[in-house]
């Protein structure tokens, strides 16, 4: 761990093990059917495979034991007993068309999981949701019935429970690939295709996905989070997310607006209710709502928030987020305009 002071603020820089994304991240613990049919498949290949190891073991113990226990045949020992060829070729046969049995029960078992993953995808109420994969955060944008409810928002995503998600994959620059372990398996986000990605939430809670195909530099700080809630509470985010960031209501948060609006920031970000559109990094008209910063790699404080201001290089070197080294009150002032965006 480490302890910089930048402008006068105190920042700590946690270790990813530390500051990453908060949530389960288990293959093990399905919160979803296509996680549960993927851990299902697991199971069954794995008991069955246990199962055939065990099996050759104890074979060749039988066979060790057995040819310590019988005589050397009359004729020498590379003479053939007609009895024992006999029993091995049936041992043999049997054993292939085990192995022939086991290989189409799995082929038949894959089968049906991968149809029924696809099936999910096929229904008319799913939620629309488009991910962008980006070195190294993701763009989300939510895709609702009418264009003008439709919104972005970073590394975050917020589905109802009990809803099917149709996720559309993009990627801007290289292959990317979403995992989010929890709710279904991997799928890739390639420059100039689509993929599509679908799950179902069974229960609420905070899911930790990430990126699982390198992809560069910081492809380890490339996470994200799936949050589930009731649909209620869902309907209510999705109308607070629509919402333009709010107007700075004293002098020291005006100023910070203005500083926001007249530095490189602007450039890249966007702010929904001022001039800032940029969408080469995060859309920020919500940041303060948000738990972590950097794609998962460092909680949201203030802290962390003017550490990564000042000098993201040092926290997550070879991102494209330049350093602004701003003056101690004009950094005071941003901060707190952007932890007012609520």
């Amino acid at each position: 761990m480490k302890r910089l002071l930048l402008c006068g603020l105190p920042v700590l820089v946690l270790p990813l093990s530390v500051a990453g994304c908060s949530g389960i991240q288990s293959a093990l613990d399905p919160a979803g059917s296509q996680a549960r049919s993927i851990l299902d498949l697991f199971w069954l290949i794995t008991w069955v495979c246990a199962g055939v190891y065990a099996a050759v073991v104890l074979a060749l113990i039988i066979g060790l034991v057995r040819a310590r226990r019988t005589a050397e045949p009359p004729n020498g020992p590379l003479a053939l007993d007609p009895g024992t060829e006999r029993r091995a070729g049936w041992t043999v046969g049997t054993a292939i068309v085990l192995t022939v049995a086991v290989l189409f029960v799995f082929t038949i078992a894959s089968f049906l999981t991968d149809r029924g993953i696809a099936s999910l995808g096929a229904r008319d109420d799913a939620l629309e949701i488009q991910v962008t994969g980006n070195q190294w955060w993701w763009e989300v944008l939510y895709i609702g019935s009418d264009p003008s409810r439709n919104f972005y928002t970073a590394n975050e995503i917020y589905i109802p429970v009990g809803r099917p998600v149709r996720i559309t994959l993009k990627s801007n620059d290289v292959i990317h690939s979403l995992w989010v372990p929890n709710l279904n398996g991997k799928q890739d986000l390639i420059p100039g295709r689509e993929n599509n990605l679908h799950f179902v939430a069974d229960r609420p809670g905070t899911y930790r996905g990430q990126c699982a195909e390198f992809c560069g530099l910081q492809h380890a700080r490339m996470a994200l989070t799936v949050t589930a809630v009731a649909p209620d509470e869902f309907q209510s985010w999705w109308d607070a997310q629509l919402k333009s960031a709010p107007e700075p209501m004293d002098e020291r948060t005006r100023r910070g607006k203005q500083i926001f609006l007249s530095g490189p920031c602007v450039m890249c970000h966007a702010i929904n209710g001022t001039t800032a559109q940029g969408r080469t990094a995060p859309d920020l008209t919500h940041v303060a709502s948000r738990a972590t910063l950097a794609a998962g790699t460092l909680p949201n404080t203030r802290g962390h928030l003017a550490g990564w201001i000042v000098d993201p290089q040092q926290i997550k070197p070879g991102n494209h987020m330049t350093m602004n080294l701003l003056p101690p009150d004009d950094l005071q002032a941003l901060l707190d305009y952007l932890e007012m965006l609520k």
